[in-house]
C-alpha cells in the first residue's frame, strides 16, 4: 500500500468515525453501522496490504526471468539442534539464520548467540547469462523433513533446502550437523542450470556486525578481525586495526573466518575459493557492536552446478582440542603465539592444562599446579643459575680490588676482570643463558592465558573472571596507562618481583648502579602494562615468582659458598697446569686482542696531546 493509500483510509476512517460522534445520539443502530464500517475499513486495508505484497512478489518473480518461478512464497523458520548448539534457518533464502551455543552465556548471563539474525546474514549471488543478478535470499525454498543420518560413523540429522526453477532445474542447499560437533556440513548444487549460469563464479558474501560477548570491549576489539587461509601460502589475517580496512585475496583460499576473543565462525571449503574480498571495520561511537567484518567470497561456478560445492561451517569456541581437527591452519583460530612460544603451548602448557582440568574444577588451584609443573622441569637450569651467581658472588672481592686500582678505567676494568674470570675458570654467561631458556615458557604465557577459554566466566577468590582482569577496586578517576581499576593479582605480582629481584641482587655482584635501579623499575612498568590483562595471566606469574623465591631459599641451604670458593682456587691450580702443557687459550687470545687494542688507542691519544 502506497502513502496516498494509506492517507485516503485514514481519512476515511476519521469521516466515519466524526458522523457517529456527532449524528448517533442514542440511535444504536448508527453505532452499530459505524462499527461495521470501520470493520470495512480494516479489512479494505488487509486486503490492499496483501495485494501490495503479492504485487510485489509478481514484480520480483518477473525481474528475476528464468527463477521467477521461485520468488513467490512465506517465510518460515526451520531448526537444526545437537547437544552443542541450535541453528535456525529462515526458508526464505535457505540460509542461516542464527545460531545459539548452548552452553555458553555472554558475559551479563545472556543466551549466546554467535550468528544474530539483526545483525548477521550470509547470502549466494550470481549472474544469469541473459545478465540478470540474482541472490538466495530472492528465493523461497521448501524444506524437506529433517532426517537422521550417519557420516562416517559419527551420526547427525541433516535437511534440505529446494527451490523449483520449472523443467527439473532447482537450487538445492543441504545441511548435516553431527552429533557433539560444532561443525556444519553444507552442500549448494545447482541441478540443471549450468546453460543459464553466466560468469566463472557465484559470490556467497557474509556480513557480520559482531556483538560484544566480553565484558572488556576494548580487548574484544583488539581480538577481533577475519581470518583466512590460502592454498599456497596458509594461515593469514586482517590487521586488529580499528580503521577500516579491505583486503583483496586474487589467489585461492581454503577458508575463511570471522574470529573473535574465544569464539570463531567459520567457512571452509572442501576444494577451494577463487578469491576473496574482505573488509573490516569499526565505528567508535556504536559500542553496542565489536567490529563490522564483511567478506565477499567467490564460489566457482563448475563446482555449483557439478555437486562439488561442498563446504562446512564452524560456529564455536576458540579451543584448541576441536580446532586442531579441522586442518589447514584453522586451528590458528586460536592465537597461542608465534615461532617457539606456539610450540611450548602446544606441547608442554595445553597438554598439562588438559590434564590437570580432568581431576581438578577449580581453575586456580589448576594454575597453581601447573607453575608447579613448570618450575620442576626448569629447577635443573634454575639451579645452574643460582650456582652461577653464587661463584660471581665469592668473586666479588676480586672484582671491586680490580675496579679501585684501575681507578675508572673501563676498558683495563673489563680486561683484567675477564683474566680473573679466565683464572678461575668462570664463564660469565653461564647465568643467563638458564635465564634465556627460559623466556620461551615466559612469553608462551602471554598467549595463553588471554585466550583459554577454559577460564572464561571461571571464578577465583576476588576474581569474577579469570580470563579477563580482576577488579579489586574501582578508581573514581582514570590513571593514565593504567586505568580506572586495581587489579589485585597484578599488585601482588609486581611486590613478588620485587622480591624475587631483590633476592637476587643479594646474590649478583654483577648488578650495581643504574641498573640495580632498572631491575627495579622493570617491575613498576609491568603494574601499568598488566593492569587489563588476565587474572589468569597475573596470578600465574605471583605464584610463579613465589615459588622461584622458595626454591632459592632451599638451594641456598645446599650451595657452601666456603666450598665453592675452594672449587674455584682448585679451577685455578688445574688451569695454572695446563697452561704449562699447552699454548694459550681462546680467552687468552681475546685479552690479548683486547690489550694490543688497548694500547694501541692509548698511544693515539698520547699523539693528539703532543
Amino acid at each position: 500500500m502506497d502513502r496516498n493509500q494509506a492517507i485516503g483510509f485514514g481519512l476515511i476512517a476519521v469521516l466515519l468515525l466524526a458522523y457517529s460522534f456527532f449524528f448517533s445520539g442514542t440511535d444504536k443502530q448508527a453505532e452499530k453501522q459505524a462499527v461495521q464500517e470501520k470493520a470495512k475499513v480494516e479489512q479494505v486495508q488487509t486486503v490492499a496490504v496483501a495485494e501490495d505484497d503479492s504485487l510485489a512478489q509478481a514484480r520480483r518473480a518477473t525481474a528475476l526471468g528464468a527463477f521467477g518461478a521461485a520468488a513467490t512464497g512465506e517465510a518460515s523458520t526451520v531448526t537444526l539442534e545437537n547437544q552443542n548448539m541450535v541453528v535456525n534457518f529462515s526458508t526464505k533464502g535457505g540460509q542461516v539464520k542464527e545460531v545459539l551455543l548452548k552452553n555458553y552465556k555472554t558475559y551479563n548471563g545472556q543466551p549466546l548467540y554467535l550468528f544474530d539474525k539483526e545483525s548477521s546474514e550470509t547470502d549466494v549471488a550470481f549472474t544469469t547469462k541473459d545478465g540478470k543478478t540474482v541472490k538466495l535470499s530472492d528465493l523461497y525454498f521448501a524444506p524437506s523433513e529433517v532426517r537422521d543420518v550417519t557420516v562416517n560413523d559419527v551420526p547427525g540429522k541433516a535437511i534440505a533446502f529446494r527451490a523449483d526453477i520449472g523443467n527439473g532445474q532447482y537450487i538445492e542447499q543441504v545441511y548435516t550437523l553431527h552429533d557433539e560437533s560444532f561443525t556444519m556440513a553444507y552442500g549448494l548444487d545447482f541441478k540443471g542450470l549450468d546453460n543459464v549460469l553466466g560468469g566463472n563464479n557465484v559470490t556467497f558474501t557474509w556480513n557480520d556486525k559482531v556483538k560484544q560477548l566480553e565484558r572488556d570491549l576494548k580487548q574484544n576489539r583488539a581480538k577481533t578481525t577475519i581470518n583466512y587461509a590460502t592454498v599456497e601460502d596458509g594461515y593469514d589475517y586482517l590487521s586488529i586495526s580499528e580503521e577500516k580496512e579491505t583486503l583483496i585475496v586474487e589467489e585461492p583460499l581454503k577458508w575463511i573466518s570471522n574470529k573473535q576473543n574465544f569464539f570463531t565462525a567459520g567457512i571452509i571449503a572442501e576444494n577451494q575459493f577463487a578469491g576473496a574480498k574482505l573488509t573490516s571495520e569499526v565505528d567508535q561511537a556504536d559500542t553496542t557492536v565489536v567490529k563490522a567484518l564483511s567478506s565477499e567470497v567467490l564460489i566457482p561456478t563448475k563446482d555449483v552446478v557439478s555437486g562439488g560445492a561442498d563446504f562446512m561451517y564452524y560456529f564455536g569456541p576458540n579451543d584448541y582440542k576441536i580446532l586442531k581437527h579441522l586442518g589447514d591452519d584453522f586451528d590458528k583460530n586460536l592465537d597461542l603465539g608465534w615461532g617457539i612460544f606456539s610450540y611450548v603451548n602446544k606441547w608442554i602448557i595445553i597438554p598439562a592444562f588438559d590434564f590437570l582440568e580432568n581431576f581438578i574444577g577449580n581453575y586456580g588451584i589448576i594454575i597453581i599446579l601447573l607453575v608447579l609443573y613448570i618450575k620442576t622441569i626448569l629447577l635443573p637450569l634454575t639451579y645452574k643459575s643460582y650456582t652461577s651467581m653464587a661463584k660471581m658472588k665469592v668473586l666479588k672481592p676480586e672484582i671491586d680490588a680490580i675496579k679501585e686500582r684501575n681507578d675508572g678505567d673501563m676498558q683495563k676494568t673489563q680486561m683484567e676482570t675477564m683474566k680473573l674470570y679466565q683464572e678461575m675458570g668462570v664463564n660469565p654467561l653461564s647465568g643467563c643463558i638458564p635465564m634465556l631458556l627460559q623466556i620461551p615458557i615466559l612469553f608462551a604465557m602471554f598467549n595463553f592465558f588471554p585466550n583459554s577459554i577454559e577460564l572464561r566466566q571461571e571464578a577465583f577468590l576476588w576474581a569474577n573472571d579469570l580470563s579477563t582482569y580482576d577488579v579489586f577496586a574501582r578508581l573514581p578517576f582514570e590513571i593514565p596507562f593504567y586505568g580506572s581499576h586495581v587489579s589485585m593479582f597484578t599488585l601482588l605480582m609486581t611486590a613478588s618481583t620485587i622480591l624475587y629481584t631483590w633476592s637476587n641482587n643479594q646474590i649478583n655482584s654483577q648488578m650495581q648502579g643504574p641498573m640495580k635501579f632498572y631491575s627495579y623499575l622493570m617491575p613498576v612498568i609491568f603494574m601499568f602494562v598488566l593492569n587489563s590483562f588476565p587474572a589468569g595471566l597475573s596470578f600465574y606469574y605471583f605464584v610463579s615468582n613465589m615459588v622461584t623465591f622458595g626454591q632459592q631459599a632451599i638451594i641456598r641451604k645446599f650451595v657452601d659458598e666456603g666450598k665453592v670458593r675452594s672449587k674455584l682456587e682448585a679451577n685455578k691450580d688445574r688451569i695454572k697446569e695446563k697452561k704449562k702443557s699447552g699454548g694459550p687459550s681462546f680467552t687468552e687470545r681475546m685479552q690479548e686482542a683486547m690489550r694490543q687494542a688497548a694500547e694501541k688507542e692509548q698511544q693515539k691519544r698520547n699523539k693528539a696531546k703532543k
